[in-house]
């Protein structure tokens, strides 16, 4: 179990950092967020290929359709997210980005038919605090571009779910795969409307690529799989958390990012309304 930790871990602060890598490619977001689906597809293809196991997804086909359409709300919600990065920072927009469990939680009641409880109320209010103290100042200095790409990213986060809930019987890696081959498809097209497919990558652009697409994404999603089903459900939930938090860190450490005491204050709320509501799920 220790080792499982471990590998649980160190696969949340690969993702964590994943914003402090693509800060290095001097790349717009969309064709950032196409070359990591790429990269990391074709890594986990290898992996899934070399287990040599029965394909679930050949068995599940309304299951596939379903995380087909969870990767292509994935897609989108990553090309928000890192147009997002670039507009108000790493660490701002991955704490928005993080209130996407919390819409999802407030939502339950309509998507799941689950109760929503004082708890979950409770929660609720300390997200949307936090949220209105983080963003506040920044909507007020004309950044509202990049917090519209925020709430984006985070409802596409939400879509994402649940119709990823809607699917049954397919591994996690299996479904992770499928997942990013339908948002390299969704970022392709989107590329292809926009631009075209010509990438203009300098060589000093390779190495950050690289790290983004192989190690952040296909490795870590390897890491993330093969550890969680070893750990206590609760154990999840909490480290869960390590991510954004391991984002926000990097991003005042190694970027220079920084927040006045309320932004910390909202930063704060946020986390732990998040928190409050997925021990809460977890529990039950």
């Amino acid at each position: 179990m220790n080792t499982a930790l471990a590998k649980h871990l160190f696969s949340l602060l690969l993702f964590g950092s994943n914003g402090i890598v693509a800060s290095r490619i001097a790349l717009s977001s969309y064709e950032i967020v196409f070359l990591r689906c790429l990269l990391g597809s074709l890594l986990l293809g290898v992996i899934v290929l070399a287990a040599r196991k029965p394909l679930g997804l050949l068995r599940e086909k309304r299951s596939a359709l379903f995380i087909a359409a969870s990767g292509v709300a994935m897609g989108a919600s990553w090309m928000f997210l890192y147009e997002a990065f670039t507009q108000i920072g790493v660490s701002f927009a991955t704490l928005t980005y993080y209130c996407g469990p919390v819409i999802l939680m407030a939502l339950s009641p309509l998507l799941f038919k689950e109760r929503l409880t004082r708890v979950k109320l409770t929660a609720l209010a300390m997200v949307a605090t936090g949220a209105a103290l983080l963003n506040g100042p920044l909507a007020l200095n004309g950044s509202t571009w990049g917090l519209f790409c925020g709430a984006m990213a985070a409802l596409c986060y939400v879509v994402m779910v649940v119709f990823n809930k809607k699917a049954s019987g397919v591994s996690g890696m299996e479904n992770t795969l499928l997942q990013l081959a339908a948002a390299l498809v969704t970022v392709t097209v989107f590329l292809l409307w926009r631009q075209g497919l010509r990438l203009d990558i300098a060589a000093a652009d390779w190495p950050p690529i690289l790290v983004l697409g192989l190690l952040n994404t296909g490795y870590a999603c390897w890491l993330y799989f093969s550890s969680i089903g070893r750990l206590p459900v609760q154990t999840v939930a909490v480290c869960g958390y390590m991510e954004p938090l391991s984002a926000v860190l990097f991003s005042v450490a190694l970027l220079g990012e920084t927040m006045t005491p309320w932004q910390m204050l909202g930063a704060l709320l946020i986390f732990s309304g998040a928190m409050l509501g997925e021990l809460r799920r977890s529990k039950n």
